[in-house]
């Protein structure tokens, strides 16, 4: 089994909160991957040497300058009362239609799989914990880092 039911996640609340709820349908559309799973989509994807986004080293494509092209701030986007995308996000991801796979990656062990059309729509829930996760596509090089600062910055894994 690659994933847990929405009932079993701990963290489900981001997705249920009073202020951001998440319709059913698309909430049958998150899926939290088993840490088993998660982790073996983060040795893959992101790094072998270490668990959190904090802890990346020079080994690690996501700790190298040469990854990462801008950066912008979320937050104000996040604060609005619009759905809207921050725009170099948007803008940088505008070549994924809806249906690509997308990981956003907390870190190691707690990864959440949904569609660019879901996490795009409901992005803000995603960012209740931001404390440098990854969103990754599934056979893609294009990725974005979010940070508890407010910022974002967006680059090509490798």
């Amino acid at each position: 089994m690659n994933y847990l039911p929405m009932e079993q996640y701990s963290k489900a609340w981001i997705f249920r909160h009073r202020d951001l709820p998440v319709p059913a349908e698309a909430l049958e559309q998150i899926r939290p991957l088993t840490e088993q799973r998660a982790e073996q989509i983060w040795a893959e994807h992101i790094s072998r040497g270490c668990s959190h986004p904090e802890h990346f080293s020079a080994e690690d494509w996501a700790g190298k300058d040469s990854s990462w092209a801008e950066g912008d701030y979320w937050q104000s986007a996040w604060d609005s009362n619009k759905p809207d995308l921050p725009g170099l996000l948007a803008e940088y991801l505008q070549d994924w239609d809806d249906n690509t796979r997308v990981f956003f990656c907390y870190h190691s062990d707690h990864i959440i799989e949904t569609s660019w059309g879901v996490w795009r729509r409901y992005w803000k829930n995603f960012l209740f914990f931001d404390n440098g996760p990854l969103l990754i596509g599934r056979k893609r090089k294009k990725v974005v880092q979010f940070f508890d600062n407010g910022n974002y910055r967006i680059g090509e894994r490798n």
